[in-house]
């Protein structure tokens, strides 16, 4: 890869990356509750953290096998993490938005309180 072409791909990566993150802050102005500006905001910041990273990654070929590292590890964590804290907001009754008609997530919590509690639901 000629030096030219790999300084326009790593830049433009960065660009994008950065693109990506002010979408993030854009969805943490404009969406209406905690879980909907939580789903915005990781899902853009992890695109925007793969782009950024291997950007940096092309610009500087020696640390290209870190970037790769580092995306294959954010892409691992970054959506066990959202999940726990939907999750942990949901079990403490934070309030989703009005608009909000489907509640997927009470029926798999009412089965799994049902099969701890011996088969009983005590609520």
């Amino acid at each position: 890869m000629t030096e030219l072409t790999q300084q326009i791909i790593g830049y433009t990566l960065t660009g994008l990356g950065a693109l990506f993150y002010f979408y993030a802050g854009l969805g943490l102005l404009r969406m209406p509750d905690f879980y909907t500006k939580l789903q915005a905001s990781t899902k853009a910041t992890t695109l925007g953290t793969f782009s950024v990273v291997l950007g940096v990654g092309i610009l500087n070929p020696s640390f290209l096998g870190k970037s790769l590292l580092l995306i294959v590890f954010v892409a691992l964590t970054n959506p066990v993490a959202s999940s726990v804290m939907i999750r942990a907001a949901y079990k403490n009754k934070v309030p989703v938005c009005k608009e909000t008609t489907v509640d997927e997530i009470a029926p798999i919590l009412t089965n799994q309180e049902s099969q701890r509690n011996g088969g009983e639901n005590h609520e």
